[in-house]
């Protein structure tokens, strides 16, 4: 009982911070990723599909993205699909070729993101507490409901909390990381 409770705590701070790495693959730094993209939803014969769907996406360079649409008439519905998407980036169509290039971020720029950065691994913390907070809830009710010792629910406690403190360094090593691949010019 109290190995599932920490099983189950244990996954859901994973995927706490796997959530955040994936929302950090869409800040834009200075170097061109297909990750950038990844999130477009392209209007293909009246139905929302991924961009990756429809079209194939690469790093041309270190600041720029090639986009090369499947079929020829989807161009301008995978242009549309850019310019409305909150990148503020402007594709450049070449024939059947979408380039994007990726201007240099500003320091001014860079900081913004940077507070956007630490504003979602804030998130991450929250949501790691969160399952620290039912996880011993769990605990509390068992021991309520006399199906344990009091000896393991302190136990099992101090196991969460490791755990917990295990996710929040996670968190902070993510930001870290992504905090200095924006920084770097």
């Amino acid at each position: 009982m109290l190995n599932e409770i920490k099983k189950d705590a244990l996954t859901r701070m994973n995927k706490s911070v796997e959530a955040l790495r994936h929302d950090l693959t869409k800040v834009r730094t200075g170097r061109a990723s297909t990750a950038l993209v990844d999130h477009l939803k392209v209007n293909y014969y009246g139905s929302d599909v991924p961009l990756s769907q429809v079209a194939t996406v690469a790093v041309a360079d270190a600041r720029s993205l090639t986009i090369t649409p499947w079929e020829k008439q989807i161009v301008g519905a995978v242009e549309k699909a850019i310019l409305a998407s909150d990148l503020g980036l402007t594709p450049n169509t070449a024939g059947q070729v979408i380039r994007i290039n990726l201007p240099p971020l500003t320091e001014e720029r860079r900081k913004d993101l940077t507070k956007h950065v630490h504003h979602e691994g804030e998130n991450a913390k929250v949501a790691v507490r969160n399952v620290r907070r039912d996880a011993i809830q769990q605990v509390k009710e068992l021991l309520k409901d006399k199906q344990i010792t009091e000896d393991d629910a302190r136990r099992t406690e101090d196991e969460i909390q490791k755990l917990t403190d295990k996710a929040v360094k996670d968190v902070d090593d993510v930001v870290k990381a992504k905090e200095q691949e924006l920084m770097a010019v």
